[in-house]
């Protein structure tokens, strides 16, 4: 079932063998009871069934939203509005906010998650000096990490059973990547990259009836176009 090889992978995932770069500290939020066990309520409930998932991929996860609750842009109020019960601060992350405004959009989360998947090109969550990271923060922490992302998105399509006729990237600069990642291993027919949802929070937030409506029109799309095998990025937005 598409939740237990998600479960596995997320579990299992390596942290670095070695210090990186930066004074750059990496770690699994799923080696911690609290979100392991969140993430796999919310797995059993959501990601049933075995059918491939369109993925929604983002740079890697914050240490308040998805390094809290274990589910990718999921605080824990998100959480609870999807009926999982959590004693977490409620604490809101923009991010979180609107992705469950385009959840909603799509019909809720039974609807949403069975076409789906959200999550991290690198499924680490990054710090310095406690602070999120982006492993694109520093070329040096990007070479570094390049082998362990390469094998997290090849393991995401073929372990855990990511849909390849498509994919959507969260943002511009985690696009640049991700189409560098895709060029070396072919692993998606296309990929659409949209504006990353903190950004169009924190700075188009008066739009956001409009960018909730993009997000729906290209994320539907993906799903009328698994017979299309011609390989390309699409920038839009």
């Amino acid at each position: 079932m598409f939740a237990d090889r998600l479960l596995h992978f997320l579990t299992q995932f390596p942290t670095p063998a070695t210090p990186l770069p930066e004074s750059v500290h990496a770690y699994s939020p799923y080696q911690e009871s609290t979100p392991r066990e969140l993430f796999w309520q919310f797995a059993q409930r959501y990601y049933t069934g075995n059918q491939p998932r369109v993925a929604l991929l983002g740079i890697n996860p914050g240490r308040l939203g998805n390094g809290r609750t274990g589910v990718a842009f999921t605080d824990p109020v998100a959480l609870t509005t999807w009926g999982i019960a959590n004693d977490l601060p409620r604490r809101r992350e923009p991010s979180s906010e609107f992705v469950q405004a385009v959840i909603e959009a799509m019909g809720g989360p039974q609807a949403f998650y069975q076409h789906f998947f959200l999550g991290s090109l690198y499924p680490l969550v990054l710090l310095r000096e406690g602070l999120n990271y982006n492993f694109y923060d520093s070329p040096a922490v990007t070479a570094a990490l390049w082998p362990s992302i390469q094998d997290s998105v090849r393991r995401q399509v073929h372990e855990v059973g990511l849909a390849q006729h498509a994919a959507i990237c969260l943002g511009r600069r985690n696009g640049q990547y991700f189409t560098k990642l895709n060029n070396e291993l072919g692993l998606f027919q296309q990929i659409h990259i949209l504006d990353h949802p903190r950004f169009l929070m924190q700075y188009k937030r008066k739009a956001l009836a409009e960018n909730v409506a993009h997000y729906v029109e290209i994320l539907q799309s993906t799903l009328l176009t698994g017979d299309d095998n011609t390989t390309r990025t699409s920038r839009t937005g």
